[in-house]
């Protein structure tokens, strides 16, 4: 069963190297599918040179946001199962055969990682509890007990994926696939994940204002598509 792994990028330039390598020493048959969402630190010109295997770089003209980098990537990739990693250093790529054996296994078409069931560094206090409203709102409004809506790792078998009509550009991808995960009444699992949280002097980019706009991502797609 072949991995496709889809990198949304925008100003990782001090880790996105390392992150390619994690995911390469991680031993599955995978392909790579990296946006680069217009960066401007330095990325699009390290990743223009980038000459690895199984690695494939594309680059959008302008910024849009992770949503739209992610949405970019799923038509182009070509395995049974596709996951969503970050450029930054926070996800681990070695928790990827403990997050697809429900799929290979057969039992689910949807796993979410959960950074609050695994191993995590200390969160930012209103980051902790921004996730935990998020969390009880979903599970309010889909009749679900997700432990972590906004992880970003989330794994699906790569047909199911591919029939969902997205239209976040931004970090509101996150809560519209959930709700129309749900919506579907797809299978949908849980795992735990090591997660090393960076705060905003180590790169993190999600603010409170991405915060109001899953509430209203949450909440619209529980009524319209």
């Amino acid at each position: 069963m072949k991995l496709s792994v889809l990198i949304p990028v925008y100003n990782e330039k001090d880790t996105v190297l390392e992150v390619l390598r994690r995911v390469g020493e991680v031993p599955i048959e995978k392909e790579v599918i990296l946006v680069d969402d217009c960066s401007t630190d330095g990325t699009t010109e390290l990743l223009k040179g980038l000459d690895i295997p199984g690695v494939r770089v594309f680059f959008h003209p302008v910024n849009r946001g992770k949503g739209a980098a992610v949405r970019t990537a799923i038509p182009l990739a070509t395995g049974d199962v596709i996951v969503i990693q970050d450029a930054d250093l926070e996800y681990d790529p070695h928790d990827y055969p403990a997050l697809i054996e429900p799929i290979v296994a057969g039992r689910a078409d949807v796993v979410y990682g959960s950074r609050f069931l695994g191993p995590h560094r200390a969160f930012l206090f209103w980051h902790y509890i921004g996730n935990k409203f998020l969390n009880l709102l979903t599970n309010l409004l889909y009749n679900t007990m997700l432990t972590d809506m906004e992880t970003c790792y989330k794994v699906f078998r790569a047909d199911v994926l591919k029939s969902i009509n997205l239209r976040s550009d931004r970090f509101n991808i996150e809560p519209e696939i959930t709700a129309k995960v749900f919506k579907r009444k797809l299978r949908v699992f849980e795992v735990p994940i090591n997660y090393s949280g960076r705060d905003y002097s180590e790169g993190k980019k999600i603010t409170w204002r991405d915060g109001v706009w899953a509430v209203t991502a949450l909440v619209k797609y529980r009524f319209v598509d």
